[in-house]
């Protein structure tokens, strides 16, 4: 494992398709070739330094996820193997072994499937309000970190400039269409139950987490990362409690470090991590890369 973040991927003689957070996209035609650095960000600030090794680790649970879920969902997933990847990028294997994926380009579908399993976060804050979860009503008398009876589906609108919105199953049918909609939810539906069934037998719990699809030729294919502790919201099951906030498998050590600094105002920059702090979160992710991956 490396002991210095690496937070810019460079790759001049490659089209950069899109960068993101986290990760350089580069154009490669039919396909995609997706970068993933160990930058880091919370409250939509990319942070001046990131944690080591958490593009390979976060490379590494995707391609374990793409290989493990049911055969008949699609994904854009062809190689992580530099060897296979176009010559034209090989010449970059240094930034990019063990931490990019060779995909299908597909026809992003601008909604994120959101799957929540567990009252935590935003949605426990709305809850206390009104009683709902993006706008699903829940039971009365529910705690912060409580199981949901059934597991509920909240789409966010996708903004490259900003933070996603959330937005209703019914706004959702607007943009898409009914059975697009219907077939989005019921994939997430199901890729939740699996992922969760699955690292409940290794002693985690996945709270929520959120998927995001393409269209090529026709079909919907599932794209971007799959449950990570990126995507997805994990904690150890053993020191689950109803009514407390659970530790997680992620990057929440950041977001409460972040909150407890009264001298920042969540703009750009952000300040530097401790060295501390940036240990912590990358000890976690390696923990949960353990634990799911053995």
């Amino acid at each position: 494992m490396e002991n210095k973040a690496l937070t810019e991927i460079s790759c001049p003689t490659l089209s950069l398709f899109r960068k993101g957070k986290a990760r350089n996209v580069y154009d490669l035609g039919d396909k995609l070739l997706l970068v993933a650095s160990d930058r880091v960000s919370a409250f939509d600030v990319v942070l001046p330094n990131g944690i080591p090794d958490k593009g390979r680790l976060l490379t590494k649970i995707s391609e374990f996820w793409f290989d493990k879920i049911p055969s008949h969902f699609l994904h854009h997933l062809i190689s992580t193997n530099v060897d296979e990847f176009p010559s034209e990028v090989q010449i970059y294997r240094d930034q990019l072994e063990g931490r990019s994926m060779l995909v299908k380009k597909t026809h992003l579908i601008e909604v994120e499937c959101v799957v929540r399993g567990y009252l935590v976060g935003s949605g426990w804050k709305e809850y206390q309000e009104s009683g709902t979860v993006c706008g699903v009503q829940l039971p009365e008398g529910l705690q912060l970190a409580s199981k949901l009876e059934t597991p509920i589906f909240t789409p966010a609108a996708k903004h490259f400039d900003g933070h996603d919105e959330n937005i209703s199953e019914a706004r959702m049918t607007e943009l898409l269409g009914d059975a697009l909609t219907q077939k989005l939810k019921s994939m997430s539906m199901e890729l939740y139950a699996f992922g969760r069934d699955f690292a409940d037998e290794r002693g985690i719990i996945l709270a929520d987490t959120k998927f995001e699809f393409g269209l090529l030729d026709g079909e919907v294919i599932l794209i971007d990362e799959v449950l990570t502790p990126d995507s997805s919201r994990y904690w150890p099951k053993d020191l689950y409690q109803e009514g407390v906030s659970p530790p997680s498998f992620d990057k929440q050590i950041v977001r409460d470090y972040l909150a407890s600094l009264s001298d920042w105002n969540r703009e750009a920059p952000g300040p530097e991590l401790p060295e501390s702090i940036v240990e912590k979160v990358r000890a976690e992710y390696e923990r949960l890369d353990a634990l799911l991956t053995r």
